[in-house]
């Protein structure tokens, strides 16, 4: 059984890896992808503003299918599409069949990003204790990797299918060969959880909601204007403005590697709210800083603060809807896409009508409010007894071998 449980880790953390790389890949060549195609600056944002909506879609479909299918199935074959999605946004030549691959790419990574979520969940649950920020950070490694692969063929003036083309061909054989040991969690009994899965999991599911969408504008903000922020408001050099984003994955990743030892040692409520306190702080001192270095150690806070915020909101969601969990993640995991549409726009419009320094206490302020939720994350005394973690069980649930 241990051995199972070890497999089905191994493989699923090297599922979010390879959707880590795949996701960098795409968002940090978007404007090579826009220049190949021939996309006017008032039509991009519709296209990156579709990816986030369709795959709001897969999300809800996944809940949906989960109900006849096993999650291991889902993730065992939307990675693939996402992946041929990604080739076919830097192989086409017109604006329709980027169309077609970002759609593709969209649908599929809902379906992917709730079905990797749900095994994480479920296999935390057979470890019984926190396993989920390691997958995480998995998924922040693959992100280095992809942003510096990009970096390279940019460099380089690669075009984007030799770029993409060499990736796919080692990601896509590999991540099936690993589908194999996914571990499935047991079916949700029915009772008082798929009652909750209803009509009540929305009240009980929206603090959770509330928390993943503010973490999301707080990493969408990074992500979109750490680099102009950087250069217009802090006055640093081009090249250094390219460097926070690259801080706050590095720390992204540190954060998430030793944060499940902080859930074991010290309970899932104190690592959030620690989380939030460091990125409000990060976000307060970006908003402060008299200059670039100051900024970035701001940005290098966010990445320490930010990062074990959605990964311990996933968790909060398995340990509250025990026996409906997969439901409750394909609903929390919208709120992903939420905050990523609503981050960009809104710090850019309050950059434009206020100040860019005033734009950034906007997210600060809606990460504290993390805090007023942060109860929501205490570990349920039958779930996970004996303080902060309960012992190794030895019922892994059922591995997807048995398809």
């Amino acid at each position: 059984m241990t051995d199972v449980l070890r497999r089905g880790r191994a493989s699923l953390a090297f599922s979010f890896f390879a959707q880590g790389a795949t996701f960098a890949l795409l968002v940090t060549r978007i404007p090579a992808i826009q220049d190949r195609y021939g996309v006017s600056d008032a039509l991009l944002p519709v296209f990156l503003a579709a990816v986030p909506i369709l795959a709001g879609v897969g999300s809800v479909t996944t809940e949906q299918l989960v109900k006849r299918t096993r999650p291991s199935r889902l993730l065992r074959w939307s990675q693939p599409v996402v992946l041929l999605a990604l080739l076919g946004a830097g192989a086409g030549g017109h604006v329709a069949e980027l169309a077609v691959a970002l759609g593709a790419f969209g649908l599929a990574v809902g379906a992917l990003d709730a079905s990797m979520n749900m095994l994480g969940v479920s296999l935390q649950r057979s470890y019984g204790r926190s396993i989920m920020l390691s997958f995480h950070a998995a998924y922040s490694l693959g992100g280095i990797l992809g942003a510096s692969l990009a970096w390279v063929g940019a460099h380089w003036h690669l075009a984007l299918w030799v770029s993409y083309l060499p990736v796919v061909a080692v990601l896509l054989p590999a991540t099936l060969v690993g589908s194999r040991w996914y571990v499935d969690g047991d079916p949700a009994p029915v009772g008082e959880d798929q009652g909750q899965a209803g009509g009540l999991v929305f009240k009980l599911l929206l603090p959770l909601c509330l928390v993943m969408t503010f973490a999301y504008i707080g990493d969408s903000t990074v992500s979109n204007w750490s680099a102009k922020y950087l250069k217009d408001v802090l006055g640093s050099s081009e090249q250094l403005a390219t460097v926070p984003y690259n801080v706050y994955m590095v720390t992204t990743l540190l954060g998430r590697a030793i944060g499940d030892l902080g859930v074991r040692r010290f309970g899932a409520v104190a690592v959030v709210r620690l989380g939030t306190l460091v990125a409000a702080g990060g976000f307060a001192v970006v908003a402060s800083a008299p200059g670039a270095w100051v900024g970035m150690l701001g940005f290098t806070l966010l990445g320490l603060g930010l990062c074990v915020l959605v990964p311990q909101t996933f968790a909060a969601a398995g340990r509250l809807f025990p026996g409906a969990s997969d439901a409750a993640i394909a609903r929390l995991n919208i709120f992903n896409y939420v905050g990523f549409l609503i981050g960009s726009p809104l710090v850019g419009a309050l950059g434009d009508a206020w100040s860019y320094r005033g734009a950034m206490l906007v997210p600060m302020v809606l990460v504290l409010v993390t805090l007023v939720y942060a109860r929501s994350f205490a570990a349920q005394p039958d779930r996970y007894g004996g303080g902060h973690e309960r012992p190794r069980t030895a019922d892994v649930g059922r591995g997807s071998n048995g398809l």
